[in-house]
């Protein structure tokens, strides 16, 4: 993986078995790109989950916006105060301040292009894979908020949504 900046002069290919990939079943994460984390660039990377798996929390971005192409499957995905179902060949672009999450529904799982420009998020990535592995403290995201730009914050909606004899999308 390499980083990507604004104003870059030649074309950028990333081979599928160079890139990093952090994680396995039921969750993995394949670092494609990276932002330079000075508003420049693209951070990209392809994540499969299995199905009925849970994804990001309910967080917003205050800078940047998340986009999402699902290449195969399903993900719902809290938007704003609604959640809405991406189903393979859709494009969903969340804008900044909007708050969303996201989990595969029962029936399916994933594999989805993540895209957010302008932002350094592989080593946001690489702490939540640490956490998962249990080589780093949960605590971290948290005061990493506004390193990331990822902000936290509950969502009755979601938690109505992830009950288990909910799970309905509004659209």
């Amino acid at each position: 993986m390499s980083l990507l900046h604004t104003g870059q002069s030649a074309p950028f290919l990333v081979r599928a078995d160079e890139a990093e990939v952090l994680g396995a079943a039921p969750m993995s994460i394949r670092l494609l790109a990276d932002g330079d984390g000075s508003g420049g660039g693209i951070s990209a990377s392809r994540t499969t989950m299995a199905k009925g798996t849970p994804g990001a929390l309910p967080h917003y971005h205050e800078h940047t916006m998340e986009m999402f192409f699902i290449i195969e499957g399903g993900l719902h995905v809290l938007t704003g105060d609604r959640v809405v179902t991406a189903r393979t060949g859709d494009f969903l672009l969340v804008p900044p301040n909007t708050q969303h999450a996201f989990a595969t529904p029962e029936d399916t799982g994933v594999d989805m292009l993540f895209l957010m420009p302008g932002v350094a998020r592989a080593d946001y990535f690489r702490l939540i894979e640490r956490i998962r592995s249990g080589t780093a403290d949960p605590q971290e995201i948290l005061a990493s908020q506004e390193v990331f730009d990822n902000h936290f914050q509950p969502s009755p909606e979601w938690e109505r949504f992830m009950s288990p004899d909910a799970r309905t999308p509004s659209e």
